[in-house]
């Protein structure tokens, strides 16, 4: 739909926002626990429908370094996929992160994702929300999947994420950065104890032109980017042709016309 406004609305000045991939890059952790804690809720809000929510999640297919010694691969993936059942384990607080899928396509883009055949880290399970009882309630499938899997570079509007393992952080930087330009994001989120490694994500995100969020373990969170308190959207990748909530937000959709005349 933005696409089509922006090439047929010629006698408009058109802002879009659009599809775009989010990406997530682990390469160390000083809490991991606070990562996958951090990671969960984020997939989990909105039941995924926000464009900021992460979807694809880069890790070392040779593990992550932590204060406890090497993680595996295996094992980021289990801490992820643990986060993410303990949220949805008590429906009743789960359904006030979750709210209701909007609509009938995004179930079925579950059952699709779900299809494809790549290993369950955490499967997604139907929930019975306390006060609507006909609402649809899914907690998020997160799935495994191999660098330079084809179905990875889509974006999967939902609860739906993928924990993609890769050659190595410089790998995951690289896919990460060429996906932002060829794809779009709203937003890249990284984990690093190394200043040096998150210098370099920081490059790749000014290169690509996405906002990214740097070791968030606490109560904030990549999904939540406001107006006037953070920049949502770049206008600098395919997934929005604006900053949306720069100085422009208000002055630049108005026009000034003046008229003087001697009185």
């Amino acid at each position: 739909n933005g696409d089509w406004l922006e090439n047929n609305a010629r006698q408009a000045l058109v802002y879009t926002e659009k599809a775009g991939v989010n990406q997530v890059i682990i390469d160390s952790a000083a809490d991991l626990k606070g990562v996958a804690r951090n990671l969960a809720f984020s997939l989990a809000l909105y039941s995924g429908q926000m464009c900021t929510a992460p979807q694809n999640i880069y890790v070392p297919r040779d593990g992550i370094q932590t204060p406890e010694g090497r993680v595996s691969f295996d094992e980021v993936a289990a801490a992820l996929g643990a986060a993410v059942d303990k949220l949805g384990a008590d429906a009743a607080k789960a359904v006030e992160l979750t709210g209701a899928i909007q609509n009938e396509g995004i179930v079925e883009r579950i059952e699709k994702a779900r299809a494809l055949g790549l290993p369950v880290v955490a499967d997604s399970k139907a929930l019975t929300h306390p006060q609507f009882e006909n609402a649809r309630v899914r907690t998020p499938l997160l799935l495994r999947a191999e660098a330079g899997n084809p179905a990875i570079s889509q974006e999967w509007f939902g609860p739906i994420a993928f924990v993609v393992a890769t050659d190595s952080t410089a790998h995951s930087i690289q896919i990460a950065r060429d996906s932002v330009i060829e794809h779009g994001a709203l937003s890249l989120s990284a984990y690093t104890t190394s200043n040096e490694v998150a210098e370099q994500v920081q490059e790749a995100a000014e290169e690509s032109g996405v906002s990214l969020s740097l070791n968030l373990t606490g109560a904030v969170f990549v999904n939540q980017t406001a107006a006037f308190s953070d920049f949502h959207g770049t206008g600098a990748n395919p997934a929005a042709n604006a900053a949306l909530s720069d100085s422009a937000y208000v002055s630049n959709r108005f026009r000034v016309v003046q008229t003087r005349r001697h009185i």
